[in-house]
């Protein structure tokens, strides 16, 4: 019976340990609802988890972070399978999602909680996401102000903020009691977010609808 029970145990840990390449990166772009939408269509990523980082909060609240009194950015953890993307393409991707040139937030977003940012988890990372800026500033002509910053711990949101994009959870809003996916749709919308992103980038706009 022993010995069936071990086989069982070492049986559940095979299932559960992580795939070798497996990987994610961390970044802040404004809105994470936004980041997530967007991230979560590419092929390769697996998940894309909103949450907190930068900050000094311990296991900080949404409105202690939007208060602005801890420090932290509203981030997104990008949760990617290596054999099928990379951590360059997906800083090539981020900054081609964001307003690189706004140091006050991102969008009709204000303050120090919704400002861009890359976080980064070792020299490999630091390395992929400078390549990704400074391609990025050739492309546009123009200094970028979008850091990249040690990652520290990251917080996960709290659960109605994941996958907040397609929830049909409803929500009471200006326009009523909605779904939260129709909530985001006309925040993202009324935000400009992606008028913003193809004034910035043209063509080369991959989630600007």
């Amino acid at each position: 019976m022993r010995t069936a029970i071990l086989t069982l145990a070492a049986a559940a840990a095979l299932t559960v340990a992580p795939r070798a390449d497996a990987a994610e990166i961390v970044v802040a772009g404004g809105c994470f609802w936004c980041v997530e939408a967007d991230f979560e269509k590419v092929r390769g990523v697996s998940e894309v988890v909103s949450g907190y980082t930068g900050g000094t909060t311990e296991n900080p609240t949404y409105d202690q972070v939007t208060g602005g009194d801890t420090g932290h950015y509203e981030a997104a953890r990008i949760e990617y399978d290596q054999s099928e993307i990379n951590a360059r393409q997906l800083y090539d991707l981020f900054f081609r999602s964001i307003d690189p040139f706004d140091a006050g937030g991102q969008f009709c977003d204000r303050g120090d909680s919704y400002r861009s940012a890359i976080f980064v988890d070792g020299p490999e990372e630091r390395e992929a996401a400078e390549a990704a800026k400074a391609a990025a500033e050739r492309e546009l002509g123009q200094e970028i102000v979008t850091p990249i910053l040690g990652l520290d711990e990251f917080y996960r949101a709290e659960d109605y903020h994941q996958d907040y994009y397609k929830s049909s959870e409803r929500t009471l809003t200006r326009f009523g009691y909605i779904d939260r996916a129709d909530a985001y749709e006309r925040y993202r919308e009324g935000c400009r977010r992606d008028q913003r992103v193809r004034d910035i980038w043209g063509d080369d706009a991959p989630f600007a609808g």
